[in-house]
C-alpha cells in the first residue's frame, strides 16, 4: 500500500502556495478586521478558480464531488497563508446541502466563488463563523436543515478576522444527517490548525537565527533547539495522523486528527511568542495574525480534551458531541 501524497496532490498544493505568497494576506485579514470584506471576497474568487471549493461539491452541481484528502491538503495551505473567512464551515455546509432543495441553487455558485456559506451545529459549534460575509447561514436542528435569516449579536474571538454569532431566525429546508458534514469541519480545522503551526514554526526558527543575545543568536542556544524541536516532533506525528483521518472520515482517527493539530498549531504559537518576546504581542507585526489564530482553531470544532474523550468514548461503544 502506498502512503505518500502523489504528484498531483503535491502540484495542488504548491499552486496554492503560490497563489497565497501572491495575494498578501495579511492585508486581506487587516482588511476584514477593520470591517472591510472586499479583499477577501476577491481572494475568495481566485481560490475558486483553482477548484479549492469544487472539492467538497458534488459533480452534477460543477464540483468535483468530495475529496477529503485533497481538501485535507488544501487547508493546510490555507492555514499555513492565514487566509481569514469561514472555510471549514463552508466546506461543511456544501456536504450537508447535497439533496436538499438548496443545493441547486448554492452548490454551483460556491464551486465557482460566488457564495459563501457558514455553518451552526448546536450540539458541536452553536456559533456561526463569520455569518456577516456568508450569503447563507445554516443550522440544524433536531435532524433538520435551516437556513437563517440573518444573525444574532457579533461576538468577537480572538482571531480579529474572525466574528461569532448565533443564527436568527429559522426556515425550515429539508432532513438531514450531519454527521458526515460534521466531520468535514473537523477535519478541515486540523488542517488548518497544523498549516498555521507549520507557519509558526518556520518563522520562529528563522528569526531565531538573527536575533542576537549575548552575542550570538538565539538559535543556537540549546533551551531555544529543544523548544523548536519540540514543536516540530509535534507537528510531523500530527500529519500522519491528519492524511488517516481524511481517509476514513470517521471513528477515532478524525478526533485524533483534530486534537494533535490543534495542541500542534497552539505549541508552535506559544513558542512563537516566547521566543520573539515583546514584538510577538504587537498587532503590527504580522506573526501576531497566526498566533491568534492558532489559539483559536485549537478550540473550534472540537477542544483537545474534547476530541480526546471522543476518542475514549469509541473504545469504550459510547458516542457524545464534540461540545458540552
Amino acid at each position: 500500500m502506498r502512503f505518500l501524497l502523489s504528484t498531483e496532490q503535491r502540484d495542488f498544493g504548491a499552486g496554492l502556495d503560490a497563489l497565497l505568497t501572491a495575494a498578501d494576506v495579511p492585508a486581506v485579514i487587516r482588511a476584514r478586521a477593520a470591517g472591510d470584506p472586499a479583499p477577501l471576497r476577491a481572494l475568495w474568487k481566485r481560490l475558486a478558480a483553482s477548484d479549492l471549493f469544487a472539492l467538497a461539491v458534488p459533480e452534477r452541481f460543477t464540483g468535483t464531488g468530495l475529496m477529503p484528502l485533497e481538501l485535507a491538503l488544501a487547508c493546510v495551505e490555507l492555514g499555513r497563508h492565514a487566509v481569514p473567512g469561514p472555510l471549514a464551515e463552508s466546506f461543511a455546509a456544501s456536504v450537508l446541502l447535497d439533496g436538499t432543495p438548496l443545493a441547486a441553487e448554492l452548490l454551483p455558485r460556491v464551486a465557482a466563488g460566488d457564495a459563501v456559506l457558514t455553518l451552526a451545529l448546536p450540539a458541536e459549534s452553536p456559533y456561526a463563523a463569520d455569518p456577516d460575509l456568508a450569503d447563507a447561514v445554516l443550522t440544524v436542528d433536531g435532524g433538520v436543515l435551516h437556513t437563517a435569516a440573518g444573525h444574532g449579536p457579533l461576538r468577537p474571538s480572538l482571531d480579529p478576522a474572525r466574528l461569532l454569532a448565533r443564527p436568527g431566525p429559522l426556515t425550515r429546508v429539508a432532513a438531514v444527517d450531519p454527521e458526515r458534514a460534521t466531520a468535514v469541519a473537523v477535519l478541515c480545522t486540523a488542517a488548518l490548525a497544523l498549516g498555521a503551526g507549520r507557519r509558526l514554526l518556520a518563522a520562529t526558527a528563522a528569526y531565531a537565527a538573527t536575533r542576537v543575545q549575548f552575542g550570538s543568536p538565539i538559535g543556537g542556544f540549546q533551551a531555544v533547539k529543544h523548544r523548536l524541536a519540540d514543536v516540530l516532533l509535534r507537528l510531523e506525528f500530527a500529519e500522519p495522523l491528519l492524511h488517516a483521518a481524511a481517509l476514513d472520515l470517521t471513528g477515532p482517527d478524525l478526533h485524533a486528527a483534530k486534537a494533535a493539530c490543534g495542541d500542534a498549531g497552539y505549541a508552535a504559537a506559544r513558542a512563537a511568542l516566547q521566543l520573539h518576546g515583546a514584538i510577538g504581542y504587537t498587532d503590527e507585526f504580522d506573526l501576531s495574525l497566526w498566533i491568534r489564530r492558532a489559539r483559536v482553531l485549537r478550540s473550534a470544532w472540537g477542544s483537545p480534551s474534547a476530541c480526546r474523550r471522543l476518542v475514549l468514548d469509541a473504545r469504550k461503544g459510547t458516542t457524545g458531541p464534540l461540545v458540552r
